[in-house]
């Protein structure tokens, strides 16, 4: 059985959070930094009632579908793949459109910090897990992560200051090498269980 840390690593890095936080820098320039700390708040919350609807709904969204874990594992795991393959070339850029009034759902929850991989894995992991200690210990890594987000966004000035756009930058790339090899793992395991 996996350790709370380690879970707990999957899922902060599954939500890309330096990338999320130079996007969230993007789109609150202009405001207030009263305003940064609600938008930041607003899309905690958000992440985290997303993200525990897709864990624990994974199942039922298999079985309507006619899905195999290990199909859906392969179909995560590559799109997982191109989202780190994007965050380490510097492509990824948040979804054109309208950024006025309030982005701390969209495109700030979904699709920046909730996209499509971020789905695919949570949905992986929510099947995976069938035990209640593995929901608990999963569901306290989840929100934990989220926390972490949370708190990464409300001190994203600072951050900014101390780091600077370059290190923000250099932390994306970090992020996107780890989501490789997690990328790889889930289809590996996909392969594996889909070779029987």
């Amino acid at each position: 059985m996996q350790s709370f840390l380690s879970i707990f690593i999957k899922f902060f890095f599954l939500f890309t959070p330096f990338f999320v936080l130079s996007v969230f820098l993007s789109l609150t320039q202009d405001d207030s930094p009263a305003k940064r700390r609600l938008v930041a708040i607003r899309v905690s919350i958000s992440v985290l009632i997303i993200s525990l609807a897709l864990y624990y709904f994974g199942n039922a969204i298999f079985s309507i579908f006619g899905l195999t874990l290990d199909a859906f594992r392969i179909g995560a795991g590559s799109l997982l793949f191109l989202s780190a393959v994007s965050l380490v070339s510097g492509k990824a850029s948040p979804p054109p459109g309208e950024t006025e009034g309030d982005v701390s759902v969209v495109p700030l929850a979904i699709p920046v910090t909730v996209g499509p991989a971020t789905i695919g894995a949570l949905l992986i992991m929510g099947a995976s897990h069938q035990t209640i200690l593995q929901r608990i210990m999963s569901s306290a890594a989840l929100a934990a992560a989220v926390v972490c987000v949370g708190a990464i966004l409300l001190l994203a000035q600072v951050i900014e200051r101390v780091l600077g756009r370059y290190g923000i930058s250099i932390l994306t790339k970090i992020t996107g090498l780890i989501l490789s090899a997690l990328a790889a793992q889930i289809v590996f395991t996909g392969i594996k269980g889909f070779l029987g």
